[in-house]
């Protein structure tokens, strides 16, 4: 299950699990966002291929209009979904502390 809103400060917090049974749902969301937008990933538990491609997509639409897709406090286990992806060299990518 997933769970995503605004946060404060106009972050988007996620929660729970970013997968293909909840993509449409993630890209619907995030469809609405625009500038520079933070991922509070804090409460991110896993991210799948499909999950991936979401965040994909929303980095290249942001980019296109002069904005960009950040992700902070990324624990240890969905980092090295993006690292071993390849994805860590297209998102600015905070660990978490």
């Amino acid at each position: 299950m997933l769970k995503i809103e605004l946060g404060p400060q106009g972050s988007v917090v996620l929660a729970g699990r970013l997968d293909a049974a909840q993509a449409a749902a993630a890209q619907g969301f995030l469809d609405g966002v625009s500038g520079v937008v933070t991922l509070d990933c804090t409460a991110l538990e896993y991210l799948s291929s499909a999950g991936l491609g979401v965040l994909l997509k929303t980095h290249k639409r942001l980019s296109a209009a002069g904005g960009k897709l950040r992700l902070a406090a990324v624990n240890p286990h969905v980092h090295d979904i993006f690292k071993y992806a390849g994805f860590d060299q297209i998102f600015e990518i905070e660990p978490a502390a």
